[in-house]
């Protein structure tokens, strides 16, 4: 993740705080009595995040934004208790404080930074793809907006590399229903699983293995035009794999691998071995 954006905001933190206490010498009226509420608030919430206690941290930046929401610090102060939420896994109370933020600063410099910290709260709480989709759909869908609104921002890239990752969860998941279905000779339940890897997923690390698991079912049900089909995409985009061997000895199968053969050598040297003990 790219922290440039929390470093920057804890330099206009630091830059905040020097201002605040140069303006405690102006004589106070009531505006000004509310901004140095605003002012002993912020400053705590600073502290306590500092400290460690994220929660009370939290509880005063929220404070420090009703106080004085007129403020130029009332948008910072709302941001900063969605990011000290997310520092200390509440997922749940940021993804809140952000889409607050978002409602109400929509028009905020620090809005792209606001999605990317939400696509982040959401991608944090992918715990098990396999059982529940939802917070890596949500995550996807952030992260795609951020790519399509911000393409020139620092987010966009994290947001793309995340995608890829999420690409990997999704295909991760085909697979294993895929190969959930193959073990109970469901055939075409598997085929097309496998078939939904290799073309809404080509990138991922999971297309070699499911092309070769499309030649050996469709070798099976008997459809051998349909697996030497699978097996010369196989062979053409990755010869080199151990799964287009697996698929070529499919239909030879007098054919040995290189790791056999010299598995059967070393047999034979044991045993040629053995004539002199």
């Amino acid at each position: 993740m790219n922290f440039l954006k929390i470093f920057l905001i804890f330099f206009l933190i630091s830059l905040f705080l020097t201002n605040c206490s140069k303006k405690e010498k102006v004589s106070t009226i009531v505006e000004e009595d509310v901004e140095q509420q605003m002012i002993r608030a912020f400053r705590e919430g600073y502290e306590e995040f500092k400290a460690g206690d994220s929660l009370f941290a939290a509880q005063k930046f929220n404070e420090a934004e009703l106080l004085f929401p007129q403020s130029e610090w009332a948008p910072k102060a709302a941001l900063m208790a969605a990011y000290v939420y997310y520092a200390q896994d509440y997922y749940f109370d940021a993804e809140f404080e952000l889409e607050r933020f978002i409602k109400t600063y929509p028009k905020n410099p620090d809005l792209k930074y606001a999605h990317f910290l939400l696509a982040m709260c959401y991608y944090e709480k992918i715990v098990d793809e396999k059982k529940d989709l939802g917070p890596l759909l949500k995550a996807q869908e952030k992260f795609n907006f951020i790519v399509k609104e911000y393409p020139n921002s620092d987010y966009a890239l994290d947001s793309q590399f995340k995608l890829d990752l999420i690409q990997d969860y999704l295909a991760s998941k085909e697979m294993y229903i895929a190969s959930h279905y193959r073990k109970k000779k469901k055939w075409i339940a598997s085929i097309n699983r496998y078939k939904t890897v290799v073309e809404q997923y080509e990138k991922t690390i999971y297309v070699e293995e499911a092309l070769h698991r499309l030649v050996e079912l469709y070798y099976t049900i008997g459809l051998e035009n349909e697996s030497q089909r699978y097996a010369s995409l196989l062979g053409y985009n990755y010869q080199s794999s151990k799964w287009y061997e697996k698929s070529y000895k499919i239909f030879n199968k007098k054919y040995k691998s290189q790791v056999e053969l010299k598995k059967e050598k070393k047999g034979m040297l044991n045993k040629f071995k053995r004539l002199f003990d």
